[in-house]
């Protein structure tokens, strides 16, 4: 049976922390897969203006070139309005229908997961990996879902730092992937 993590998010950009906990996740979990999965609108940022889903694109795959574990899915962007997890699952299910799936998860969300749509049933649909957060505690785990908490590379570089950062004109060089950065500087992204 394979596993697959499967890692939403708006990658608005992608930087090092991300590639990092997808590492830690395939390393820590033997995962034969991680899905980057970027979404069309968050359901709780309903307001926020993201890059274009293109330009999010285009930098996922710049920084997975020659990544052999890691692939990206565009099925919330293709389906476009809010993304919701339950449907993302839902349409993984049936594409990996005998893999084991598991959905990564930053520790700020956790608290969140019973006011996700459909909560009850996509808690017996998957099981969460935890993403902490660097010198926080574990975050517990709600009822009735199933998860488990990654103990590596806990990295703080957030994209609304790098995305401020290009807003002031200063480096994120470190930050993201060269080519990542490139596209960003080439696109005049964030300014």
């Amino acid at each position: 049976m394979h596993r697959i993590a499967l890692y939403g998010g708006s990658f608005d950009p992608v930087h090092q922390a991300h590639l990092l906990v997808a590492q830690a996740a395939f390393e820590e979990l033997a995962l034969d897969r991680v899905i980057f999965i970027p979404t069309a609108q968050s359901p709780f940022k309903p307001t926020h203006q993201l890059a274009p889903s293109a330009s999010r694109l285009a930098m996922l795959r710049l920084a997975l070139a020659g990544c052999t574990y890691a692939e990206v899915d565009s099925v919330e962007i293709e389906r476009g309005g809010i993304s919701y997890t339950i449907d993302t699952v839902l349409s993984l299910r049936k594409k990996y229908p005998t893999s084991a799936l598991h959905y990564l998860i930053g520790a700020d969300h956790v608290p969140h997961l019973p006011l996700w749509r459909e909560a009850a049933a996509l808690a017996t649909l998957i099981e969460f990996v935890v993403i902490p957060r660097p010198g926080e505690p574990v975050v517990p785990v709600p009822t009735p879902f199933r998860a488990r908490h990654l103990t590596g590379f806990p990295l703080g570089v957030s994209a609304s730092q790098i995305r401020e950062r290009c807003r002031s004109q200063l480096n994120i060089g470190l930050m993201t992937p060269p080519a990542v950065a490139e596209y960003i500087r080439t696109n005049q992204l964030y300014l």
